[in-house]
């Protein structure tokens, strides 16, 4: 069989994930390996994509590979998904599979993009292994490695694949609702930095003219200053490299300004709103290259308590995954989120709410309780940075700053021993019987205490 990988990796040959194939290679001698390194070399393969094509067309397995970087794939290799639709390759009916690595940081949403894609392309899916980034060190990680490639194979030769990831799309799909002109209130003073990727206005798309007047709309509506921060106009030198060389000053290696341009000009906003198309089941190539080089912030949550916002054009309702995607990205970076206003139903109302909620939460510090896609994934960062403190200094004393360890380790001992007691009571039939529902009554006291004191 020939099976042609693709690796996402900026770093080449030295990629963590691509051992992984290597691996399989070594063991899986009768098949064919061809490797690209798509996150390496994607600048050479915009000037020339002829070898790619060569290599995609003759391919019978391709492998997607690559770490998780912020959510989704790296930008290099979501780049490279659009080289593969501008030059048209046909890979109808070729078998397709991935395989990341990561710390199981929202793999899931990087996982459910690259399904969807693959989906549009007509590429037939088998299920991805989604591996920790030191589990080809164990040797149970090895061989769940081997044991995934034969189910790889085994799916082939009988023609299991998975289903499609979305619905077809409704018969009224692409019909564009208006949005009213409406007066603009008197500016007050929050500020709100509104970042976009929209090419010059000459060479916009119906959907794209759309957008444009979605942002101007919102600058309308929103009681203060607003600014626009178009990615199009920014020369970025290339996408993050992972190279740690931001570990320690937060100094980017590369000499483009994005650093100091991320922090001057975007962070220091009392407001965030992302306005997009929808592109490829995300928010497109430029933002997923903008979301990888904020690593230049490490692990830090350096806009946490600042209330987002989106603003997108497209078919948001039918793409679960990139909804999952914009609400983590708020929780995950403790961010209000103040509302997804699109053009699907009726947006002049939703962007008009949008501008209100967005204000009120600017102006009244508004943040509220984390749900399970902020605390789950702040627990995994935790757990990193406090075994690499040595490495990752700015951001361990950013966690210990913030209060991010304020419950690692455990050290509830006090608690933990009440538990104990409890479990011995609960566990004791004559106990129980003669505490009967006062039990309910002791865990509600501390919260009958709150409402009493507050």
């Amino acid at each position: 069989m020939r099976i042609l990988v693709l690796n996402g990796s900026p770093a080449g040959e030295d990629s963590l994930t691509l051992f992984t194939v290597r691996y399989w290679e070594k063991h899986f001698p009768e098949h064919e390996w061809q490797v690209l390194h798509v996150g390496q070399r994607i600048r050479a393969m915009e000037k020339d994509f002829t070898p790619c094509r060569e290599a995609l067309e003759a391919a019978e397995l391709i492998v997607f590979c690559y770490p998780v970087y912020t959510f989704l794939v790296p930008a290099q290799l979501h780049r490279f998904l659009e080289l593969i639709r501008e030059y048209g390759v046909d890979l109808r009916g070729k078998f397709a599979t991935q395989l990341s690595t990561s710390k199981h940081f929202y793999d899931v949403t990087a996982h459910r993009f690259i399904r969807e894609n693959c989906d549009d392309l007509g590429l037939r899916s088998i299920r991805g292994l989604s591996a920790d980034m030191e589990d080809l060190l164990q040797e149970r990680g090895r061989r769940e490695a081997l044991d995934f490639f034969k189910f790889v194979c085994e799916s082939i030769a009988e023609g299991w694949t998975e289903p499609p990831a979305l619905p077809p799309l409704p018969e009224t799909a692409g019909v564009l609702p208006t949005v009213p002109e409406q007066a603009a209130p008197s500016p007050e003073t929050p500020r709100a930095v509104i970042v976009t990727d929209l090419p010059e206005p000459e060479e916009d798309t119906p959907r794209e003219t759309h957008l444009r007047r979605m942002i101007a709309r919102l600058i309308r509506q929103f009681p203060g200053e607003s600014a626009v921060v178009n990615l199009r106009k920014f020369p970025f030198a290339g996408g993050c490299l992972g190279c740690f060389h931001c570990a320690a000053d937060g100094t980017c290696v590369y000499k483009d300004g994005f650093d100091a341009y991320l922090r001057d000009r975007i962070q220091t906003a009392d407001a965030l709103v992302y306005a997009f198309m929808v592109r490829d089941h995300s928010m497109g190539y430029r933002f997923k290259l903008y979301d990888d080089r904020q690593f230049c912030n490490g692990h830090r949550t350096v806009t946490m308590g600042k209330p987002v916002a989106y603003l997108v054009a497209g078919d948001l309702a039918r793409e679960t995954n990139l909804q999952t995607l914009i609400e983590a990205r708020a929780q995950v970076g403790g961010n209000f989120l103040a509302g997804v206003a699109t053009d699907e139903r009726n947006p002049d109302a939703e962007i008009d709410r949008l501008a209100g909620t967005l204000a009120y939460a600017v102006r009244e510090h508004l943040q509220l309780p984390k749900n399970f896609y902020g605390v789950g994934g702040l627990k995994i960062f935790r757990d990193l940075i406090w075994q690499m403190q040595g490495l990752m200094r700015a951001d361990h004393r950013f966690y210990k700053a913030h209060g991010f360890y304020r419950d690692f380790p455990q050290k509830h001992r006090g608690r933990m021993l009440a538990m104990y007691a409890v479990g011995w009571m609960n566990n004791s039939p004559k106990l129980r019987k003669k505490v009967g529902g006062r039990m309910t009554e002791g865990m509600t006291l501390p919260y009958r205490k709150v409402l009493e004191k507050d």
